[in-house]
């Protein structure tokens, strides 16, 4: 290509896929000169996205996304780069339950996202009748349940593998909350491959499981390290984040407030249409926005069909402060998840002073609950008012609180959550390869294409800015 000649790239949403995107792209034109100027352009009046921070009376309130996992290192290694290494922060590591009917059962120590790798603590728990035990164990016999490339629901999988009672008691309270989805719909190559992948190296999940276990406590004993939670935050919030990698972008380059009704491919790149009657012409257009705003700026294409009909669901955060006297929690732990058939309407609370110590002044007491799922979303429609009362009941179960809170706040999240269906992969596969083939220059990334975690956005927006710096680089 010319050279000489500057290749104009769009990102559209400024969420963390857009920022990330945005960074690596500012980095690499203060460093290697590359020729490319980038416009970031975002509907709202704030960077973030879901990513959304309070700071109150001294507490330190997530609205959304509360953190992320260690061991996916993008979020860590950009956080290095804006100079907020120090602010990092592990979790508290701790017990956490289950709601079972009207009790709180301890999850089994060694239980690895539902599946026993322990004997004694798994006979133990009462979250299993004997019967429902001993179908568990029946995993080491049991033959393959799928083809390697043959996608099933994460329900079907674990159902097969473990057995019912299991999955409803046991596996469906732990993995559902990741996605706030159906996990009897759920893709178990988009979710959760990794559970396929034992079943295909060892057959049993447990045995495999129980190998992988060993493996890190041989790597662990060669590097002996003092036990950490597995997820990280920041000191100040998750916000603070967004707020650094900002200030490290030139402001004429990102621009609020600036909504865009269409995108039209145009010869060798793209107009956007904005809300003002405006038209831009890019040579690169990255997509981060959610899934039906990215169909409806490509409505005239079929190939993006799928993103406009996506399924998304519902849900609401209730953050509850007390005084530390005000609530007698008898349970020593973090928080814990709730069983679908059990009759409540919290999904899971999170004890946010004892998982996150430094979100709550000494003194004090946080509480963090969550609502709605799939399917079932009527409470988040709800008067805060009503949604506190609804909350306040459920917790009545496992808690004694003797007094009214000194603040609560509210925070709904309407058609939030992508949801990886069965046939996810294969429809993002068909959907990078006609955007590979007919749509040059157009990424569509973000957390309804591959991975809803914070890194894996941030691995998202900078691969496709990797992308078009290796056309430039023709």
């Amino acid at each position: 290509m010319d050279k000489t000649k500057k290749r104009k790239v769009a990102i559209v949403g400024g969420g963390i896929t857009g920022l990330a995107a945005a960074y690596k792209l500012q980095k690499q034109m203060n460093h290697n000169q590359v020729p490319v100027e980038y416009q970031l352009f975002e509907a709202s009046n704030r960077f973030g996205g879901k990513i959304k921070t309070m700071n109150r009376n001294g507490f330190v309130i997530e609205a959304g996304p509360d953190s992320y996992l260690s061991r996916k290192k993008s979020m860590t290694r950009l956080a290095e780069q804006v100079g907020l290494s120090d602010q990092l922060v592990n979790n508290e590591t701790g017990q956490a339950f289950i709601l079972k009917g009207k009790s709180l059962e301890p999850i089994p120590t060694g239980a690895v996202m539902g599946i026993p790798t322990q004997f004694s603590p798994f006979v133990r728990t009462n979250l299993l009748s004997p019967l429902g035990k001993v179908r568990v164990l029946a995993d080491y016999f049991l033959p393959k349940t799928t083809a390697e490339d043959e996608d099933v629901s994460a329900g079907y999988f674990f159902r097969k593998r473990l057995g019912d009672e299991a999955v409803d008691y046991l596996i469906e309270p732990l993995l559902s909350g990741i996605y706030a989805g159906d996990i009897n719909k759920l893709s178990l190559k988009a979710t959760f491959p990794q559970f396929q992948q034992l079943e295909e190296s060892h057959r049993s999940l447990i045995k495999g499981t129980i190998n992988n276990l060993k493996k890190a406590q041989i790597n662990q004993a060669v590097q002996p390290q003092k036990k950490k939670g597995q997820f990280l935050t920041f000191r100040e919030g998750l916000e603070s984040f967004i707020t650094a990698i900002v200030e490290q972008l030139p402001k004429e380059n990102l621009h609020l407030e600036k909504a865009i009704e269409k995108i039209t491919k145009v010869d060798s790149g793209y107009e956007l249409s904005f809300a003002n009657g405006e038209v831009q012409y890019f040579d690169d257009v990255i997509l981060t926005t959610p899934p039906h705003a990215t169909g409806e700026l490509l409505a005239a294409y079929s190939e993006f069909q799928y993103l406009r009909k996506m399924e998304l669901s519902t849900t609401a955060t209730i953050a509850i402060a007390y005084r530390e006297g005000d609530v007698q929690n008898p349970f020593d732990g973090t928080g814990f998840v709730v069983s679908k058939n059990s009759d409540v309407t919290i999904t899971a609370c999170t004890w946010t002073d004892k998982k996150w110590p430094h979100t709550t002044p000494e003194g004090y007491t946080l509480l963090r609950c969550y609502v709605g799922r799939a399917g079932d979303s009527a409470i988040v429609e709800k008067t805060d008012e009503e949604i506190l009362q609804t909350v306040l009941d459920d917790l009545d179960l496992v808690m004694d609180i003797s007094a009214e809170p000194l603040f609560f706040v509210v925070t709904r999240w309407r058609e939030a959550m992508p949801q990886y269906l069965v046939g996810h992969p294969y429809r993002i596969a068909k959907l990078k390869e006609d955007l590979e083939n007919k749509y040059s220059g157009l990424y569509i990334v973000g957390a309804a294409i591959d991975g809803v975690g914070l890194p894996d956005c941030i691995d998202q927006g900078e691969a496709a800015v990797d992308s078009i710096l290796a056309k430039v680089a023709k």
